[in-house]
């Protein structure tokens, strides 16, 4: 039976019950299913949103984009310079005016606070396609490809993340807390200098729920403890994006030891996948890529390019599941 999300914001995963975010996923695979299949189904026809990037993007903006399109809606982009939010506007008042123009806000930026506060002041559905603290819809996506690799039932699967915790990580955290799914974090622990870990408070609530669902959270630096009994091995990154350059000379340090390998992924389950947000450095055939070759000698970062390449690799399925786990969300809470 539907679920009534209609008029909800989307800032956070931890605002959903695993009720709710399996009925995302379920009509997520149905999307999917209609757009292989060539089926229309533009259920939103008339509706208008507006998508407010104050960071630029490849997949987020696509996947809204094609997602909204399919399902009939018209589509305003506005980038970092097309947008007076924050400089001659605030940020509420950008929020009171596009919501009566638009049926519907994403953003994509930097501070959690600043789609917290969209939302509560557009009166309209806001959807958060990425802030430095959260990244909801991968995560969405990234359960969906393990679904279609494990079965929709995944309680008892182990993810686990290799690197520093970033916002992909902490929605990963999240959903597999909810879900019922094993969590593992492998890398540097919180005493390593320059390190950065999960905060106290959404550890602490993961925890919480993991003691409902039956799901294990752990930490540890150890990879070969880290990697056992592993279904679904992800990483990240370790600049991120709006992130100063000069953190790579720390953060290649630090984060070298926990590049996916193909000697790692040899250690986890028999049929583990690997994971990725993207984009990802794993080969210098990108200018950010061949300059930490040329200045640290460093020409796969993250993974190896084996490993992105291989039969294991799911990073393409999982770019493509954003659109329709993205397409779910807008349909769920504007129909």
């Amino acid at each position: 039976m539907p679920l009534n999300l209609s008029g909800k914001n989307f800032l956070t995963l931890l605002d959903f019950t695993p009720e709710q975010i399996n009925y995302l996923l379920d009509l997520s695979r149905d999307f999917k299913n209609m757009k292989r299949a060539g089926t229309p189904h533009r259920y939103l026809e008339g509706k208008n949103i507006v998508l407010l990037f104050e960071k630029t993007s490849t997949r987020t903006r696509c996947a809204f984009e094609v997602g909204a399109m399919d399902l009939g809606m018209g589509v305003t982009y506005l980038d970092p310079g097309s947008s007076q939010m924050g400089k001659k506007e605030s940020i509420e008042d950008t929020a009171r005016v596009l919501g009566r123009m638009y049926d519907g806000i994403e953003y994509r930026g930097f501070e959690q606070s600043v789609v917290e506060d969209l939302a509560a002041n557009a009166g309209v559905p806001v959807w958060n396609g990425l802030t430095a603290q959260f990244h909801p819809t991968q995560a969405l996506a990234d359960i969906l490809t393990m679904r279609e690799e494990f079965g929709d039932d995944l309680r008892g699967r182990k993810l686990a993340f290799f690197g520093q915790v970033g916002n992909t990580a902490s929605s990963l955290l999240v959903i597999c807390a909810k879900l019922g799914i094993d969590f593992v974090q492998v890398g540097p622990q919180a005493d390593v200098p320059g390190n950065r870990t999960y905060r106290p408070e959404l550890w602490k609530a993961c925890q919480e729920l993991a003691a409902v669902s039956g799901a294990t959270l752990t930490m540890t630096d150890d990879i070969d403890e880290g990697i056992q009994g592993v279904d679904a091995v992800y990483t990240d990154v370790w600049v991120g994006m709006g992130q100063s350059a000069d953190l790579w000379c720390d953060r290649i340090a630090l984060l070298e030891p926990y590049r996916v390998t193909e000697e790692v992924m040899a250690k986890a389950n028999p049929g583990a996948i690997f994971m990725h947000c993207l984009p990802s450095f794993h080969d210098t055939n990108t200018t950010i890529g061949a300059e930490i070759a040329e200045q640290f000698g460093v020409t796969e970062m993250e993974v190896e390019d084996a490993v992105f390449e291989s039969e294991q690799s799911r990073v393409f399925q999982e770019a493509e599941n954003r659109m329709h786990t993205i397409k779910a969300v807008m349909y769920a809470t504007l129909r």
